[in-house]
């Protein structure tokens, strides 16, 4: 019986067959929530439907998302209903939405936007629950507006020093450039939300905050395994308490701003020079190692990377620790699972959610894949709000300046069921109980 062990194990392997994404080997840390967080319930996937899911880059995996701006309207239902419950829960605050013209964002009736009921990172206000510093002696990696023209050249710079970065990814822009996306993953980096379209957030609807969010956390689960990123960018740096709330009651993320701002994303429009981000850089990375530096540094062209490449030797030789900016914030509860600290390929079952009641039939696979379900659930009406025929466009942006627990996500997915635990899906577990019967 032992002799057929291999062919068993080959069965039981063809279960997870489908869709794989391998995830390099991490030091420590990690970008994405952990399996039993409470928001994988707002992007669930239907793991027993016998449909294959779309490969990324796929023609049927870029219909599932939206060509332009996020229709509110067309959200799944489940984001709709969490949003619903933090506001009655009073989590999210009665602010004003901002108006802006390019400038900095203005609040109605006079509201101080440096005020501790509004607290605008924009005007520099300090949330404490807001990531602005690295520790003392770190550089934090990020780069915002990926994929773009620079993230190639970026990706092979990065590999060659044996370094990893986070990238605060444009949601429209891993739909253009799926190619791009898929290489970062591979190299190892951190995946960040900056949002589907790159909008001043605060001048968002409390609904369109949501829908930003949602769509880029939607494309990255379904494009990574499963994975739901831990961390977001606000464009221009534009958060404030009540889009701070949105992401963290909602979606269960943490801001990242910076410290430093090279500028870089003007040298296209001739706003600076590689010889002034030089000088700037040379500064910071010369002077007090306390607090650690964060700089707003983008991967939008060739140039915005070599202004990078160019610092880093600078920074090795004055002795910073240069590390992936969401690794400096992560904890590493969730370094040594499948796909996180081995090296090992990672399938959509191998991280599969489940309710006890089974949430009428559908588990949370989490695999790659554009969305079949229809209802509420994450997912629904995906493609509706995608504007069929109309003309897909990256953004290329002209500027780019907690708590975890998501109790109205939990509150709108369970509805009253136990909490998500860890399962099987059924393509795996026949398979299992088979063998153990042979070898019983």
């Amino acid at each position: 019986m032992l002799r057929s062990l291999p062919l068993l194990l080959a069965f039981a392997s063809s279960a997870l067959s489908h869709s794989p994404i391998h995830l390099p080997g991490r030091r420590t840390g990690t970008w994405y929530q952990e399996r039993d967080h409470p928001v994988h319930g707002l992007f669930k996937r239907i793991s027993n439907d016998g449909t294959e899911y779309p490969e990324v880059g796929s023609s049927t995996w870029s219909a599932a998302y939206p060509t332009t701006t996020p229709d509110p309207a067309q959200m799944p239902q489940a984001w709709k209903d969490a949003l619903d419950a933090a506001v009655k829960a009073g989590k999210i605050p009665d602010i004003p939405p901002s108006t802006s013209t390019g400038g900095s964002p203005t609040y109605p009736n006079g509201l101080d936007p440096m005020s501790a009921a509004v607290c605008s990172a924009t005007y520099k206000c300090r949330n404490p629950d807001d990531v602005w510093d690295a520790p003392d002696g770190h550089v934090g990696i990020g780069f915002d507006d990926g994929p773009a023209a620079g993230t190639t050249k970026l990706i092979q710079f990065l590999t060659e020093q044996d370094e990893t970065a986070t990238h605060f990814l444009i949601g429209i822009n891993i739909r253009n450039e799926p190619d791009q996306f898929l290489a970062i993953l591979e190299q190892g980096g951190d995946i960040a939300v900056h949002t589907y379209t790159h909008p001043y957030m605060t001048t968002q609807t409390n609904e369109q905050v949501v829908a930003q969010l949602g769509w880029t956390m939607e494309i990255i689960h379904n494009s990574t395994g499963g994975r739901v990123p831990k961390f977001w960018r606000p464009p221009y740096g534009d958060s404030d308490n009540r889009v701070r709330a949105i992401a963290e009651e909602i979606f269960g993320m943490k801001v990242i701003i910076w410290n430093q701002d090279t500028e870089d994303w003007s040298m296209a429009t001739n706003g600076t020079t590689m010889q002034a981000i030089n000088a700037s850089m040379t500064q910071w990375i010369t002077g007090p190692k306390s607090p650690g530096l964060i700089i707003l540094e983008h991967e939008l062209t060739d140039d915005t990377v070599q202004a990078f490449m160019d610092a880093f030797p600078v920074m090795k030789s004055n002795g910073w620790e240069t590390k992936s900016v969401a690794l400096l914030s992560a904890d590493s509860a969730y370094q040594n699972s499948a796909g996180t600290g081995d090296g090992t390929t990672v399938t959509p079952d191998s991280i599969l959610l489940s309710t006890d009641n089974g949430d009428n039939g559908s588990n949370d696979n989490g695999g790659n894949s554009s969305s079949s379900n229809s209802g509420s659930g994450a997912g629904a009406g995906a493609g509706s709000g995608s504007g069929a025929g109309s003309t897909s466009t990256s953004t290329t942006t002209t500027r780019s300046s907690t708590s975890t627990g998501t109790s109205a996500a939990a509150s709108a997915t369970t509805s009253g069921n136990s909490a998500p635990h860890i399962g099987l899906s059924s393509g795996l577990l026949m398979p299992l109980m088979f063998l153990s019967m042979i070898l019983a």
